[in-house]
């Protein structure tokens, strides 16, 4: 196994896990109800997605 020749300063350490943070999830509107929802996601409730209807939501009740 390798080991580190040299010990990495706690700057550099830091600075390696500055870009660890959670990021927070980015909603968009919905024009039909209003909803805050994410993007790139079916909508579960009417089952369509851009627009199109995806899925068949009275079937599957």
């Amino acid at each position: 196994m390798p080991n580190p020749k040299r010990r990495h300063s706690k700057s550099r350490t830091r600075q390696r896990r500055a870009h660890d943070a959670l990021k927070t999830p980015q909603f968009y509107l919905d024009k039909d109800s209003g909803e805050a929802k994410r993007p790139h996601r079916i909508d579960a409730e009417t089952g369509t997605y851009k627009g199109r209807q995806i899925l068949d939501v009275k079937g599957t009740e």
